[in-house]
């Protein structure tokens, strides 16, 4: 993470906490009114001293018991409205930040649906994470109470600063005196803080995605007895994030200590020479007290310096976090005013087609380095190769995983980089070797990509559904999820963890037949499954197949048999396309292939 620590301090904390301003936008005028509660609760609480001095130099001091009770309840009177007005702030500044809150988070995540897989192969799951729930939770916690504190704790300390050297000059500069320090000590508090709170954000981002792997890898820690090596590497992290958090306790500590020793120090020395001067006549007792009351008034804010900043730092640090997500450019982009895919066939092109990853060293030559390959319309292409040639990155270019880096891919003509990604990922659907399923029943896990008839109250597009969802299902030989305990309306657990690989791949293929697309692309999706079911799952794809245009990348020499030619792909080119009998016939590489295909079936 040493990229994203430089990338945090290059912006300083008030830096920062500006770019909250977008997500704040539509709630500000309700923060307006918190913050304007709270200085009413101020301006309430500084009236008090002005009462308390004219009861103590007039009626006490006069003895005029008509006065007190009266004197005494506008003294009640102003603490209660006090009281009120922060219940009413409390109240009315948490619907800010709960609005920010849903802003950043729903705004975060249709970025990272947005950008690249290649971003999502760099980044770990558990940064990701603690980006997309703790640090937005705190700057909700900010916006919510620190900054409104910070505000009215502002404008309390000038306004009561003023008072104190309006009820006495001499007293208010020496309590003043004795306050500058704390302007040191926050600033120093301020660096030691700002680096300890982007370490703690950042080890618990790590500790996250150590207990995400392990959860997900239990069967593979308790199958290798690896389950106590796992446990100390996170003992290892959690007790490097507990070093850092005792810290900050160690920081807010030492930033209390002397947030609270200061200004009583300050009190003590303005009370002893305060006490002088009224014994001397110079100063009333009624105005002595007023004084100190107002100066006691001032100890909260002041001591509330160090809660503030350290949440102030915190809300920093998190929304650099946030940003350095939000700040990553999405390179997969639709032209202006993008049309559908246009309507057709389905004939699928791949011209003079170049990829190479953007990391990639720059003498190491393109992964594809110029494809030309094209499938007719209801054609099935089957796609083999070496381990490692590009198979499965040219399948991905198809639905704009990926872009290429040079040439184009055409669908019936149109280039697939002019057209709307949404259009593009309906008419080619794909199913994965590595089949992920989501945590929803098995009826809308295959029929994901058909939003037209599950999100409708129309009975004739959901009987359309059932339909479909049962020919799918017929296709992929998923029989078994109508044995789940309750059918197709079985919730299946985190991505599909409870279910066999076979049956993952299965449901992920209906789901990729489901959608009824012009162009299906297959990676290995049966390498999962036993022969018996996989020549089942083959007859069944042949009458699919035989009206939809199919790239399929071929790991067994079965597969291959599924196709209408074979495409050899070696040294990033497409170095000869032909039937299966074609190719054995006159091209040495493809034997080799074949021969290393039967070798892994063995």
């Amino acid at each position: 993470m040493a990229i994203t620590q430089q990338q945090s301090g290059q912006l300083s904390t008030f830096s920062s906490l500006r770019r909250v301003y977008p997500f704040v936008q539509g709630a500000l005028p309700l923060l307006f009114v918190g913050i304007f509660v709270s200085l009413a609760a101020v301006a309430t609480a500084l009236t008090i001293p002005f009462a308390l001095r004219w009861l103590v130099d007039n009626p006490l001091s006069t003895g005029d018991v008509a006065q007190i009770v009266p004197g005494v309840a506008v003294i009640f009177g102003l603490g209660m409205a006090e009281v009120i007005f922060i219940y009413l702030r409390r109240w009315i500044t948490l619907a800010p930040g709960v609005h920010l809150e849903g802003k950043m988070r729903n705004a975060i995540y249709v970025h990272l649906q947005k950008l690249p897989v290649s971003f999502h192969d760099k980044w770990q799951s558990g940064q990701l994470l603690s980006r997309a729930m703790g640090d937005i939770s705190t700057v909700r916690r900010w916006i919510s109470f620190a900054l409104v504190q910070l505000v009215t704790s502002t404008i309390m300390l000038v306004a009561g600063f003023t008072l104190l050297f309006a009820f006495n000059a001499v007293l208010g500069a020496i309590f003043l005196i004795c306050s500058l320090p704390l302007i040191i000590i926050s600033l120093r508090f301020q660096r030691t803080f700002t680096t300890l709170a982007r370490n703690s954000q950042d080890q618990q981002g790590d500790l996250a995605t150590s207990i995400e792997e392990s959860v997900h890898g239990i069967r593979v820690l308790k199958s290798f007895g690896r389950a106590g090596e796992a446990l100390e590497e996170f003992l290892e992290q959690a007790n490097i994030l507990r070093g850092t958090e005792l810290a900050k306790g160690k920081a807010n500590g030492q930033m209390w200590f002397w947030m609270l020793l200061i200004p009583d120090l300050g009190f003590a020395i303005t009370l002893l020479i305060g006490i002088i001067e009224a014994e001397q006549g110079i100063v009333s007792v009624g105005t002595l007290i007023a004084f100190f009351a107002t100066a006691a008034l001032l100890k909260g804010p002041m001591q509330s310096i160090a809660p503030m900043l350290s949440i102030s730092i915190e809300a920093a640090s998190s929304l650099n976090r946030f940003h350095e997500v939000m700040d990553t450019p999405i390179e997969i982009l639709e032209v202006r005013d993008a049309k559908d895919v246009p309507a057709g066939p389905g004939e699928l092109v791949f011209d003079d087609v170049h990829f190479r990853y953007e990391d990639s060293p720059a003498h190491v030559p393109d992964l594809l380095d110029g494809v030309n390959l094209t499938i007719k319309p209801g054609e099935t292409m089957a796609l083999v190769g070496l381990t490692g040639c590009g198979k499965t990155s040219l399948t991905a270019l198809t639905t704009r995983l990926f872009d290429v880096t040079g040439g184009r891919i055409l669908i019936d003509g149109a280039d697939i980089r002019d057209v709307g990604i949404e259009s593009l990922r309906t008419r080619v659907a794909m199913a994965f070797e590595d089949a992920t399923l989501f945590s929803i029943s098995v009826r809308d896990n295959v029929l994901l990509g058909r939003e037209d008839l599950t999100n409708t109250e129309n009975p004739v597009l959901l009987a359309e559904g059932e339909a479909l969802l049962q020919e799918s299902l017929d296709i992929a030989q998923a029989d078994f999820a109508r044995s789940l305990p309750k059918g197709v309306e079985s919730k299946i657990g985190e991505e599909g963890l409870s279910l066999s690989g076979g049956q993952r791949q299965r449901l992920a293929l209906a789901r990729a037949i489901a959608v009824q697309p012009s162009i299906l692309v297959l990676d290995d999706p049966l390498s999962a499954l036993d022969v018996t079911t996989e020549a089942a799952v083959e007859k069944a794809l042949r009458e699919v197949l035989g009206t939809t245009t199919a790239l399929i990348v071929a790991h067994r020499p079965s597969t291959v048999m599924l196709a209408d030619r074979v495409a050899l792909l070696h040294n990033g080119k497409i170095l000869d396309v032909g039937t299966h009998a074609e190719l054995l016939a006159r091209c040495p590489e493809y034997r080799n292939v074949i021969a290393s295909l039967e070798e892994e079936k063995r």
